[in-house]
């Protein structure tokens, strides 16, 4: 009897989040899950772990558990001190919001599965393309059929990112391989006073896409398609290390 699949499921957005519960019921129809996120919206944290503090762990009625961390924390504290065995995949999401081109350095929800690819296990980050959950049982659906499908031309580890368009199961064209886009920089910070009239400031909102070309995961979604990008955590500028050394002669 071929064995169950063990997934370790987490987010950014908290435990609580429609993205997480949705893909949750979709992945409990054919995997043993563990459930670990955060207790609150940790959005925007990226690969941070909290190390000025302890952490706890409780458990929620639906059997999830929640941790006062950050998505990093929840892997981490998931895979080394909650799980009594690796599971077989990382999975978090689904995200609400797109986490396309230079997102994926500040999202919490690609930093979760960064963490699980970083201890050596496949993961996967799902996002919606669009904020507000429309269609996210559709989602969850296309969600479930790329975890099926488990990749085994991929070497063990991978890390893979994925972004899918908020349509109708019907209306969404299928999975395209993308690259990453990139963004034009940041809107500035949004200034203001808070009760007590001291200043205070709000990070602006992302920049638009600056190259949403051919290819990139921007153009994919445009056109209906999931993109999916595998990911590396090696950011190493190979380029410029003769170059540099050059330099230092």
């Amino acid at each position: 009897m071929k064995k169950k699949l063990s997934i370790l499921l987490s987010n950014d957005d908290g435990y609580l989040a429609p993205g997480l519960v949705a893909l949750a019921q979709e992945l409990q129809t054919f995997a043993i899950l563990t459930v670990v996120a955060p207790d609150s919206n940790r959005s925007g944290s990226s690969n941070a772990l909290t190390l000025d503090r302890p952490l706890t762990v409780s458990r929620a009625d639906n059997g999830f558990y929640f941790v006062n961390g950050t998505p990093s924390d929840c892997v981490h504290i998931a895979l080394t001190a909650l799980m009594s065995e690796r599971p077989d995949l990382v999975i978090s999401g689904i995200n609400q919001g797109q986490n396309m081109g230079d997102d994926t350095l500040y999202s919490g929800t690609v930093a979760a599965a960064t963490e699980g690819y970083l201890f050596g296990v496949p993961a996967i980050a799902f996002s919606q393309v669009d904020r507000g959950w429309t269609h996210l049982e559709d989602a969850a659906k296309w969600a479930k059929n790329l975890v099926l499908r488990q990749f085994p031309s991929l070497p063990t580890p991978f890390l893979l990112n994925v972004n899918i368009p908020n349509l109708a199961y019907e209306e969404i064209r299928g999975f395209q391989v993308a690259r990453l886009g990139k963004r034009h920089m940041s809107e500035p910070v949004i200034v203001s006073e808070d009760e007590d009239g001291q200043t205070i400031y709000w990070i602006g909102p992302a920049g638009a896409a600056k190259d949403a070309s051919e290819g990139t995961d921007f153009a994919v979604t445009s056109k209906g398609y999931i993109a999916i990008t595998p990911l590396q955590v090696d950011i190493t500028n190979v380029k410029q290390l003769a170059l540099l050394d050059m330099d230092l002669v």
